[in-house]
C-alpha cells in the first residue's frame, strides 16, 4: 500500500477542499446577509409611504370629527366647571392649557380619536372610532422601521462585506498554510534524516543507524537503509579480516617453507648419527634420537597446519540439513568427551543451508571441540539451530569460564599455541571457511555462562 502517496493526496485535499468549503460557506452566509440588508431601501420607501398615509388618515379623521362636532352630528360628553374635581386627568390638563381645542388618541392602542372643545364654563369631549386602526401601534411600528433604516444607512455595507471577506479568507489561508507546513515537515523530516544518513554512509561512517517511526514507504526505506548499513559494515569487517588472513597466509607459507627446509637436514643428520653410533652409546643415543625425532614430528605437524592455513581450498556448496549435521558431529565427539552433557535445541523447520559439506563439518567439529575443552569434566555443551532473514544459523554454547576481553579481541587471529592438541589456527581456519561459503562466525552472549559462537550460512 502506497501510504506516502496517500498522505500527499490527503494533504492536497485538506489544503484545497477544506478552504474551498469554508470559503463557499462564508460567501453564502455573507451573501445572504447582504441580501437581507439590500431590502433596507424598500423598507425606507414603505415606511415613508406608511407615515404619509397615516398622517393623511389622521388629518382626515380630525376634520371629520371637528365638522361633526360643530354641526351637532356628534354628541360629546360635557364636563362642567363646578365638577372640575371629578374631571379626568386629560380633561383637566386640556383646561389648564388654555387651548381652544385639542385632538388626542385614546382607547386600545389609539383606536379612538378624541376632540376637546372649550366653552366659557365647561369642556366638551367628542370621540370618533378609527375602525380598528391603532394609531399608537402604527406609530411604534413606523418608529421601529425608521430605526432599522437609520441603522442600516449608518453602515457601509460594501466596505464591511469586503473587509469581513478579506479577513476571513486571510485567516483560512493562514490556517491552511500552517497545516501544509506542518504536514510537509512531517513528510520531509524522515527524508531529510535518510539523506543525512546516506551522506554519512558515503563519508565512510558505516555505523550510522536511523530510527524508523512509521510503517509507510519512508519507514521501510529507513529500515532498508539500516539493513544496508549493517550489511556494508559486516562486509567491510569480513573484507578486512580476509585481507589480514591473506597476509597471515603468506607469512605461514614462508614459515612452513623455511621450517621444512631446516627440518629435513636435521632429521637426516639425526638418523645418520643414530646409524653410526657405537654399542656403548646406544642407550643414550636412542633416547636422544627419540626426543629429537618427536620434536621434529611436532614441528612437522605445525608446518602442515601452516600449510593448510595458507592454502586456498575450493568450495563445493551443496544443500545441507543442519539438524542432521549437528547431530552427527555431536554423536561423533561424545565418545571423546564422556563427561560432557550435550544438549540440542533443533529447529522444527529443519533449516537447510547451502555450503561446502566438508568445510561446515570442520567448522562444527572445531567449535564443539573448543566448547568441550572449555566446559571441562561434567560440563555442558549446547547446540542450537535456527533460520531467519534468508540465513541459517548454528550456535554452540559451553558452560566454561568464558573469554577474557583480551582473548575476545584477538579471537580469530592466527596464533601459535603449545597446547597438546592445538595449533592456534582452528578458529581462524573456521572463520575463513565460513566466509568463503558466504557466511561468517561471530561471538555471542552464552546461555550457559561461558563462551558461545554463531555460525551463519546462506539458506538453501
Amino acid at each position: 500500500m502506497n501510504r506516502l502517496r496517500n498522505r500527499l493526496i490527503a494533504a492536497f485535499l485538506f489544503a484545497t477542499v477544506v478552504p474551498l468549503t469554508a470559503t463557499l460557506w462564508l460567501t453564502t452566509s455573507l451573501l445572504e446577509r447582504s441580501l437581507t440588508f439590500a431590502t433596507t431601501e424598500e423598507m425606507d420607501r414603505l415606511s415613508r409611504s406608511l407615515e404619509k398615509t397615516a398622517r393623511e388618515y389622521y388629518q382626515q379623521a380630525r376634520e371629520i370629527l371637528r365638522a361633526d362636532a360643530l354641526a351637532g352630528r356628534s354628541h360629546g360628553q360635557s364636563y362642567d366647571q363646578p365638577q372640575m374635581s371629578r374631571w379626568p386627568g386629560a380633561v383637566r390638563e386640556f383646561w389648564d392649557s388654555g387651548e381652544p381645542e385639542r385632538f388626542m388618541l385614546s382607547g386600545s392602542k389609539g383606536d379612538h380619536l378624541d376632540l376637546f372643545l372649550r366653552d366659557q364654563n365647561n369642556v366638551r369631549v367628542f370621540t370618533r372610532d378609527l375602525a380598528d386602526i391603532r394609531m399608537e401601534e402604527l406609530s411604534a411600528q413606523y418608529a421601529r422601521a425608521r430605526e432599522l433604516v437609520e441603522v442600516s444607512n449608518a453602515r457601509d455595507l460594501r466596505r464591511g462585506l469586503n473587509v469581513t471577506l478579506l479577513v476571513l479568507m486571510s485567516a483560512i489561508w493562514l490556517v491552511s498554510l500552517i497545516s501544509l507546513v506542518y504536514l510537509a515537515n512531517r513528510i520531509s523530516k524522515p527524508i531529510q534524516a535518510l539523506t543525512g544518513g546516506l551522506l554519512e554512509l558515503a563519508a565512510g561512517n558505516l555505523g550510522v543507524r536511523l530510527e524508523a517511526r512509521s510503517e509507510d514507504e519512508t519507514g521501510r526505506a529507513i529500515r532498508a537503509f539500516n539493513h544496508m548499513s549493517e550489511q556494508l559494515q559486516q562486509s567491510r569487517e569480513r573484507l578486512v579480516y580476509l585481507t589480514q588472513v591473506a597476509s597471515w597466509q603468506m607469512l605461514a607459507r614462508k614459515m612452513a617453507h623455511e621450517l621444512k627446509n631446516s627440518l629435513t637436514p636435521i632429521r637426516l643428520t639425526v638418523e645418520e648419527i643414530h646409524a653410526r653410533q657405537t654399542p656403548g652409546d646406544r642407550q643414550f643415543m636412542e633416547q636422544a634420537v627419540q626426543i629429537v625425532v618427536h620434536e621434529i614430528e611436532t614441528l612437522e605437524r605445525r608446518v602442515r597446519a601452516f600449510s593448510e592455513f595458507s592454502s586456498e581450498p575450493s568450495t563445493h556448496p551443496v544443500p545441507l540439513d543442519l539438524n542432521g549435521l549437528l547431530e552427527e558431529r555431536v554423536a561423533l565427539l561424545k565418545s571423546a568427551h564422556p563427561g560432557i552433557r550435550y544438549t540440542l535445541r533443533l529447529s522444527p523447520e529443519r533449516p537447510q543451508g547451502f555450503a561446502d559439506a566438508d568445510q561446515v563439518k570442520g567448522i562444527l567439529t572445531n567449535l564443539l571441540e573448543n566448547a568441550a575443552e572449555a566446559a571441562g569434566e561434567m560440563g555442558e555443551v549446547m547446540g542450537i539451530t535456527s533460520a531467519s532473514d534468508g540465513q541459517v544459523r548454528v550456535e554452540v554454547h559451553d558452560s566454561g569460564p568464558g573469554l577474557s576481553e583480551e582473548a575476545a579481541r584477538s579471537l580469530f587471529e592466527p596464533a601459535i599455541t603449545f597446547k597438546k592438541h592445538g595449533m592456534g589456527l582452528g578458529l581462524s581456519i573456521s572463520r575463513k571457511s565460513a566466509l568463503m561459503n558466504g557466511g561468517d562466525i561471530v561471538r555471542i552472549s552464552g546461555e550457559l555462562g561461558g563462551a558461545a559462537f554463531r555460525v551463519v550460512l546462506p539458506r538453501g
